[in-house]
C-alpha cells in the first residue's frame, strides 16, 4: 500500500470518526455483525523497510481491539455460530468473529493467549502446503530479497532491468513495483517461477522462511484441541483461484480440505479464499465452495454482514485489522460499516 493511498484512507477514517458520522450512520450501515481478518500478531520489528507491515499488528493492539469490542457489548462468536445466526436469521444481537489467515506461528504464540484469556473463539485458515513445509510465502521472500540487496537485476516482460534498492525509500519503491508485476502475471506458476529465480539468484531460502513463520502440524493439532479454535481451509498452495482452470481450482479446494481432515481427524467446515479480492475469487469459486459443502467461505472484500448475506454464505466479506492503521478509533469506524459502505458504493453485497 503506497504512502498516498495510506494517507487518503487514514484521512477518511479520521474524518468519519471525529465528525461523528460513523455513530450517526451505524444504525443504517452497521449491519448485524462482522468477521475480522488478521494475519500476523507479533511484537513490532525495528526494520525501516517493512512492506508487508499491513499484514501484522502488535499484541497490545489486539488487546485494545478486544477491550473496545467488549465495551460495545457485541457477542464474540465462532464461525459455526456466524453460520447459525445467518442461516437461522438470528439477528437479535450484533456479533464479531475473529479469523486469522495462513497459519502463522505467532497466532499461537501471541494471539492465542490473549483470546484464550478472554474466552474468545477464533478461526485459523491453513494452506496445507505451509505446515507440510512445501509452501512458498513469495511476498515474504520478495521482502527478504530486497532487504538484503542494494540493487536487483532481473528480466521483466522481456527486458533486462536493474532496480536500485539501497535506501529504505528505494526498497519500498522496488517492492511495490515487483509486487504489482508479479500479481499481474496470468498464472500462479509464472509468478512463482519469477520469485524462485530471484530467490535463487540472491540466495534467499524460501523453505527456511516457511519453516520460521508457519506452524507445524504438531502445533496446529495442539491449537485445534481447544474448543475455542476452528481450523479452516485455505487451499493447498495458497493460489489465486480465479487464475486457475476449473480442474486446478476445484482440486486446490478439495485437496486442501482432505489434507486437513487427514491431519486433524475432522473435515473443515469453513474456507478462506487466498488473497480473496475480486481478482482472486469470484462466482465460480463461490459456487465450487458451496458444492464442496463448506458452511461459510470468506473473502477479503471489505464489509460488515447484513441479513442478505444469508444468501451468499460462500462469499462473505471481512473487516481487515490492518497493521498500517493500528488505532482503536479506526476499528470503531470500520465496524460501524461507514467506511466500508463508502468503499463499496453503499452496496451491501459484493459477490460478483
Amino acid at each position: 500500500m503506497n504512502q498516498l493511498k495510506r494517507a487518503i484512507i487514514r484521512s477518511g477514517l479520521e474524518a468519519l470518526y471525529f465528525s461523528g458520522a460513523h455513530r450517526l450512520m451505524r444504525p443504517v450501515l452497521g449491519g448485524i455483525g462482522a468477521i475480522l481478518m488478521l494475519h500476523h500478531v507479533r511484537p513490532a520489528r525495528p526494520d525501516g523497510f517493512q512492506p508487508n507491515r499491513l499484514l501484522e499488528i502488535i499484541p497490545e493492539f489486539l488487546e485494545q481491539v478486544v477491550a473496545r469490542l467488549a465495551r460495545s457489548k457485541v457477542d464474540f462468536v465462532s464461525l459455526d455460530e456466524v453460520y447459525r445466526r445467518l442461516s437461522e436469521r438470528d439477528f437479535g444481537r450484533r456479533f464479531v468473529g475473529f479469523t486469522f489467515d495462513d497459519g502463522y506461528r505467532d497466532n499461537k504464540d501471541f494471539a492465542y493467549p490473549i483470546l484464550k484469556r478472554h474466552g474468545i473463539p477464533f478461526a485459523v485458515y491453513v494452506p496445507t502446503s505451509f505446515p507440510d513445509r512445501l509452501g512458498e510465502l513469495w511476498w515474504a521472500a520478495l521482502e527478504a530479497v530486497i532487504a538484503q540487496n542494494d540493487k536487483i537485476v532481473l528480466e521483466m516482460d522481456g527486458r533486462d532491468c536493474r532496480i536500485a534498492c539501497a535506501t529504505t525509500a528505494e526498497k519500498s519503491e522496488a517492492f511495490a513495483l515487483l509486487y504489482c508485476w508479479l500479481r499481474r502475471m496470468p498464472t500462479d506458476a509464472q509468478m512463482l517461477d519469477a520469485v524462485r529465480e530471484l530467490t535463487a539468484r540472491y540466495r534467499v531460502d524460501s523453505a527456511a522462511i516457511c519453516d520460521s513463520l508457519c506452524m507445524s502440524w504438531e502445533e496446529i493439532r495442539a491449537l485445534a484441541a481447544d474448543p475455542l479454535v476452528t481450523i479452516g481451509a485455505h487451499t493447498v498452495n495458497h493460489v489465486m483461484l480465479a487464475k486457475a482452470c476449473d480442474t486446478v481450482a476445484r482440486s486446490e479446494l478439495k485437496m486442501g480440505s482432505a489434507v486437513l481432515e487427514a491431519a486433524l481427524g475432522e473435515a473443515p467446515r469453513h474456507l478462506a479464499y487466498p488473497y480473496g479480492d475480486a481478482t482472486a475469487a469470484g462466482p465460480r469459486e463461490f459456487a465450487i465452495a458451496a458444492e464442496l459443502g463448506f458452511k461459510t467461505a470468506v473473502t477479503t472484500r471489505p464489509g460488515v454482514l447484513f441479513p442478505e448475506h444469508a444468501e451468499t454464505l460462500t462469499a462473505l466479506p471481512r473487516i481487515s485489522i490492518n497493521g498500517e492503521f493500528q488505532r482503536g478509533r479506526y476499528v470503531d469506524v470500520l465496524l460501524s460499516g461507514t467506511g466500508t459502505a463508502l468503499w463499496n458504493g453503499l452496496r451491501k453485497l459484493s459477490a460478483a
